[in-house]
């Protein structure tokens, strides 16, 4: 009896030890969850677009993702234009993307137009070759067309890298046309240039553009400004003058609207100037020295102006553009006028103003 009452105990004892030492047992307090409606989350902001095109055109930065692989390789075509009372008006020349205006012989004022991004049908008038034509167009790759020049200059563009079309040359696509008398009335077809230009590929970017538009250097840094009035001498007086309705600067000969043969007023989206000094070769010939580092100039858009330099290390460099603290210059998308402005060394005192 004894026995089986000690045995019972330690059983108990152990039972009570194993109780002891086991763990406690925790409730956790009920939750309640309530799922967010969808509306009410925060979501992830959307990265801005960019303002950039996918694909630009390279000399006027304008949107060219809906041109064709064929469109995209043109060629460009530099064309010499009279400029005198007598050769305007010119053809197509609103469909350039870039013109240049430079001061030539006997105190007149002549334009290369740069065709790229549009291919007409023809473009005139055609005229002759200048010293400096070469060393302006060098970097866009493409044929520098004419009709006539001095056997100094014809000489020099002929020797050079520069592929050049002219009817002096016997080249094919001049024609004349019947509303005007010679010299005046030499046209060029551009299939026939493009067909006498094989291995040419297209332009390189020239110039930087702003994206937005609104962005551009001088638009948002620029001095406000109405016209720029340039003298090239008594016989060239061209004038720029911003249209609010148009948002483009508008061209002038004096008092005169620039119209184009179709009746289109030639206008730009921007206008660069470049200060130049003019150097005489061949005795008498004026060339504008565009083989620079940092001279002065002007850049126009949207109704204001900046003062920049400008630079242009060899006949094949691109011109570079900016500000007055070292900065690029952003051009806003669309066509440029260049104006090649002695500063000095022609005998036609040439001044300019903006106002």
């Amino acid at each position: 009896m004894n026995r089986l009452m000690t045995a019972m105990s330690a059983t108990v004892a152990a039972a009570l030890s194993l109780a002891s030492c086991a763990p406690a047992v925790v409730s956790q307090p009920a939750v309640t969850y309530s799922q967010q409606p969808f509306s009410d989350r925060t979501t992830v902001p959307t990265p801005p677009e960019d303002p950039m095109p996918a694909v630009v055109w390279p000399l006027t930065g304008e949107d060219a993702t809906d041109a064709s692989e064929a469109d995209l390789r043109r060629i460009a075509i530099a064309v010499k234009i009279a400029n005198t009372p007598k050769a305007r008006p010119p053809k197509n020349l609103e469909l350039a993307d870039i013109v240049f205006e430079t001061y030539v012989d006997y105190g007149v004022s002549r334009l290369i137009g740069i065709w790229q991004s549009n291919h007409p049908e023809e473009v005139g008038p055609v005229r002759s070759l200048r010293p400096m034509d070469t060393d302006i167009v060098g970097s866009f790759e493409g044929p520098l067309v004419f009709s006539g020049a001095s056997p100094g200059p014809l000489r020099d563009a002929v020797n050079s890298p520069q592929f050049v079309l002219a009817q002096d040359l016997r080249d094919d696509g001049f024609f004349r046309v019947n509303y005007r008398r010679a010299p005046n009335n030499l046209h060029v077809y551009f299939d026939d240039i493009v067909a006498q230009s094989p291995g040419l590929a297209a332009p390189t970017r020239q110039f930087d553009f702003a994206y937005p538009a609104e962005s551009a250097t001088a638009s948002v840094q620029g001095t406000a400004a109405s016209t720029f009035h340039i003298r090239f001498s008594r016989n060239a007086e061209p004038e720029w003058r911003w249209s609010d309705s148009t948002g483009r600067w508008m061209r002038y000969e004096r008092s005169d609207a620039h119209v184009t043969r179709d009746g289109v007023h030639l206008g730009a989206d921007n206008i660069v100037v470049l200060l130049v000094d003019v150097k005489y070769v061949y005795s008498t010939l004026p060339k504008s020295l565009v083989i620079v580092q940092n001279n002065p100039g002007y850049v126009a858009s949207d109704g204001k102006y900046i003062d920049i330099t400008w630079s242009k290390d060899s006949r094949t460099g691109k011109f570079v553009l900016r500000t007055l603290d070292g900065e690029p210059v952003l051009l806003k998308p669309g066509q440029t006028w260049i104006e090649v402005v002695p500063k000095s060394g022609n005998w036609d005192n040439t001044w300019w103003e903006w106002s």
